[in-house]
């Protein structure tokens, strides 16, 4: 299948103001574009990407005084298969794990390990390693917390989540990474688009997404806490050890979020 992804990010500045960008589809994605796509900013200004240590494409722009429209519109090839299952999948020894996974077993900005440690292994010390148990934290934190865009904010960390017991999708993916982790699974955050493929449509706004990757069987799996089932057409945009990594935008300055518009959906023929 194809499938259609973009955004429109409107901001105003007050004066010119530096900003960080972590958007477009993931490099490890690129060769599945169908379709030439680029960052557009209007008015025109510089835009330089690089590579960042987890592998994302990031963009450095110096936003104008004023009025600013980011944009982003791309096809994407996908094979239309849901997210992988494999029930088998075992976990490693700790000391056994490639030496590149050991980060994603430690706490982060928005992962406070050492705060939920005890907590973890109260709830899932006696269940089976491996899959299972990657899965029943999913099935925890689905049951666990309500979905609530009134409750979002951008300090909350997965204490506040497992204290106050809602949150949006970044909140679901961040309580199950850091139990994952106190139970001695990598995991690590993953943001990008997910649309309403293969399911009943959300009436709700289009957004982006947040889920989950869990290193068991030498490979990295897909996880979704808030959803809890196997979906189709994610289209990745970054990776990071929790949202900081991954931000839509970081402005160094004084900055209004004006407009926000994603979109993602499957083409038809």
């Amino acid at each position: 299948m194809r499938i259609r992804a973009g955004f429109e990010l409107l901001y105003d500045c007050p004066k010119p103001t530096p900003m960080l960008l972590v958007l477009g589809v993931h490099p490890s994605r690129a060769g599945d574009l169908a379709s030439l796509a680029h960052l557009v900013c209007e008015p025109a200004v510089p835009a330089r990407d690089y590579i960042d240590g987890f592998g994302n494409r990031c963009y450095r722009i110096v936003a104008p005084a004023g009025h600013l429209r980011l944009s982003y519109d791309c096809v994407v090839n996908d094979s239309g298969q849901p997210d992988p299952v494999a029930p088998s999948a075992t976990q490693g020894e700790v000391a056994d794990l490639p030496d590149d996974t050991l980060v994603f077993l430690l706490g982060s900005r928005y992962c406070e390990t050492d705060r939920l440690v005890d907590a973890a292994w109260s709830l899932f010390g006696a269940t089976p390693m491996g899959w299972s148990k990657v899965q029943a934290i999913c099935d925890f934190v689905h049951r666990y917390i309500a979905f609530d865009y009134a409750h979002a904010r951008a300090n909350k960390s997965a204490l506040d989540v497992f204290k106050e017991r809602h949150g949006v999708c970044r909140d679901f993916a961040h309580l199950a990474i850091t139990l994952c982790r106190c139970m001695n699974i990598p995991a690590r955050y993953c943001t990008g688009y997910l649309g309403d493929i293969g399911v009943p449509r959300d009436p709700a706004p289009m957004d982006f997404s947040a889920w989950f990757e869990a290193w068991l069987d030498g490979r990295w799996y897909t996880f979704d806490a808030r959803h809890n089932v196997p979906r189709i057409g994610r289209v990745l945009i970054g990776r990071g050890r929790d949202a900081t990594d991954v931000p839509i935008s970081n402005a160094f300055g004084a900055n209004t979020l004006a407009g926000f518009k994603v979109w993602t959906d499957e083409v038809i023929a």
